[in-house]
């Protein structure tokens, strides 16, 4: 993945591979906590516990990088705003009301964020199976539509508008009932390999990138500009 130059105020996006983040030197299922555990074991397929094992551990290395302290130190909670269940929901940190955290697990790959301000990440494989276009004409607003639809490959297209509507969500400025409303036409859906693509919505700063490595398209939005970091690897 591309690694930036760290700005020690911005907000913090990973992306890796699920093997690569628990093979972390601060990873392990001893970062969880009793109701993670509890989930990760709900999955049917280990393949689903080590993404969503890794998810859960990403998000702390990178509150972990923010705040200057160890992963261990840190508990994540969430909370449903809909029904008050601990389960799901949101995540937070308990003990620091001031960071915001977002995570996002896929087959394989997963990706977090964590801030002083709001951030929102969502990450998806490009060469998932069926079609996302499915649900296009319910999350796309009519100017995105016709974008994709134009575009030369129209999967792709979709899913780059997906992933940002996605963190949009993360971030809590839509539901998946309102998606359709927001425009994003005026972004480009292409975004080559390599460099991030860094863009404005309003007041958010959004950040498109496409990961060769995974083949995975990212994107993440926050109120300050992200910084994209290399916390698998790192002691």
């Amino acid at each position: 993945m591309t690694t930036e130059a760290q700005d020690q105020s911005a907000p913090l996006v990973a992306v890796a591979s699920a093997d690569t983040v628990l093979r972390h030197p601060e990873a392990g299922e001893h970062l969880l906590t009793d109701i993670e555990r509890a989930r990760a074991e709900r999955f049917r397929h280990e393949s689903g516990r080590i993404d969503f094992t890794a998810g859960h551990v990403l998000v702390r290395l990178c509150a972990a990088r923010l705040l200057g302290v160890p992963a261990a130190e840190l508990t994540l909670a969430q909370e449903c705003p809909d029904c008050g269940l601990a389960d799901h929901g949101r995540p937070y940190l308990p003990d620091h009301p001031g960071v915001h955290v977002s995570l996002s697990h896929t087959r394989g790959v997963v990706a977090a964020g964590a801030a002083h301000q709001p951030v929102g990440v969502d990450v998806e494989l490009a060469a998932r199976g069926g079609s996302l276009r499915t649900v296009a004409r319910r999350v796309l607003a009519p100017a995105e539509l016709a974008l994709v639809e134009a575009a030369p490959e129209p999967n792709p297209a979709f899913l780059r508008q997906w992933v940002r509507k996605e963190s949009l969500i993360k971030i809590g400025r839509a539901t998946l009932d309102t998606l359709g409303q927001i425009d994003l036409s005026a972004l480009p859906l292409d975004v080559p390999p390599g460099a991030p693509l860094r863009s404005r919505y309003q007041d958010l700063h959004l950040l498109d990138w496409a990961d060769p490595e995974h083949g995975a398209a990212v994107a993440a939005v926050s109120t300050a500009a992200p910084t994209i970091v290399d916390l698998a690897a790192a002691g």
